[in-house]
């Protein structure tokens, strides 16, 4: 992401980073200065599924024109649109009678999870997550969801990958409740999927966690503390992102709207707790990794008192052979020891027989 003679930021920045990794700001949407500038995809997709309890056909589409004759399509539609492009989204907004602030939520980059009900039309915008084994890193794309009375509209940045296919397997199968459903139904199939995909990144987070546990009992140098810090951010920075998530289903279970049948308000309910669960366990996780931090500098503490005591047993060895040597190098002439003949050989022994009889008597007190 986007400090001598003097390094531009973000020079300073790749060399404070020893993991060369984009730092992700979570939410930089500002209201106050209105919609986030958002760079036209390059490339899209428009992939549409039309269904009853009959029949499902699957079509790509060309042009979000093509899309305007499924609002008054007597049967479901789930209109998914991969990569956006102000154009496409301001024109399928204002044909399917979607309210500016949604296309503007749905513009914008970086914006919180919420849900919205604005005329016959139900809101949501939240976060899916993925996990990057190249980088061990978490991604994230902003997806949103507007539900009307027979169809289901999609916006994904990302036109390369998603986690809706259970969804599409599930509509290409005769009989599944989801095509028995209604398109309220297929919107809590959409949310759900989203949900569930955050367990599949926790547990990645939760690898990283058991591996810096016996990084740091084993190994625990600067490296481990940098690795430590690395994933207490992606672990904030995860939190963060499906925090708000929980007030959004929430909306859902208090939403009186017509769109939405009590037969399926337990479905939703059934979300409700899968998003309660997935903080709870972010929240545990983000405890462990502050445990780690602690776990390092009990280690390294621990790492330096070994040393010390070395030291300590060495310097407590050294300091009678010291003073044994320091009294036989005074330069006196009247020191009767000086003049024996073997006495220099007789002063080693001492010193020697001095040091066994310490270093037995430290193991015994158990001092090393």
């Amino acid at each position: 992401m986007p400090i001598k003679k003097m390094l531009p930021i973000p020079d300073v920045l790749d060399a404070l980073n020893p993991f060369k990794v984009k730092k992700q700001r979570l939410m930089n949407f500002n209201p106050a200065m209105g919609i986030t500038p958002r760079k036209p995809a390059e490339t899209s997709k428009i992939t549409v599924f039309e269904y009853n309890s009959d029949d499902c056909k699957e079509k790509v589409l060309d042009n979000i024109e093509d899309t305007f004759p499924y609002m008054k399509s007597q049967h479901l539609s789930w209109i998914n649109i991969d990569g956006i492009k102000k154009e496409d989204v301001h024109a399928i907004c204002e044909y399917f009678m979607i309210h500016p602030l949604i296309e503007e939520d749905i513009l914008s980059i970086g914006q919180r999870a919420k849900m919205d009900e604005i005329g016959e039309r139900l809101f949501c915008l939240l976060p899916m997550m993925y996990f990057n084994k190249e980088s061990t890193t978490i991604d994230q794309e902003q997806v949103s969801i507007v539900l009307g009375k027979n169809f289901v509209i999609s916006f994904q940045e990302d036109p390369q990958r998603d986690v809706f296919d259970p969804v599409r397997d599930k509509l290409k199968i005769h009989g599944s409740r989801i095509r028995n459903g209604e398109a309220d139904y297929l919107c809590y199939s959409l949310l759900d999927v989203i949900i569930d995909n955050y367990f599949v990144v926790l547990d990645k987070l939760g690898e990283r966690i058991e591996v810096m546990e016996d990084v740091v009992q084993h190994n625990p140098d600067t490296r481990a503390l940098a690795r430590i810090n690395f994933l207490r951010r992606q672990v904030l920075f995860y939190k963060r992102a499906i925090s708000p998530v929980r007030e959004l289903v929430n909306g859902f279970l208090k939403s009186e709207s017509d769109l939405l049948e009590d037969k399926v308000t337990k479905y939703y309910k059934d979300v409700y707790d899968h998003i309660i669960q997935c903080n709870d366990l972010a929240d545990n996780y983000r405890d462990m990794v502050l445990n780690l931090q602690e776990m390092y500098h009990t280690q390294l503490n621990l790492k330096m008192n070994e040393i010390m005591k070395v030291l300590a047993v060495v310097t407590t060895l050294i300091t009678p052979l010291t003073l044994i040597a320091g009294i036989y190098g005074m330069n006196f002439h009247n020191m009767p020891e000086l003049e024996s003949r073997n006495g220099y050989f007789y002063t080693l022994a001492a010193m020697g027989l001095l040091l066994v009889i310490m270093i037995m008597l430290f193991r015994k007190r158990g001092w090393f």
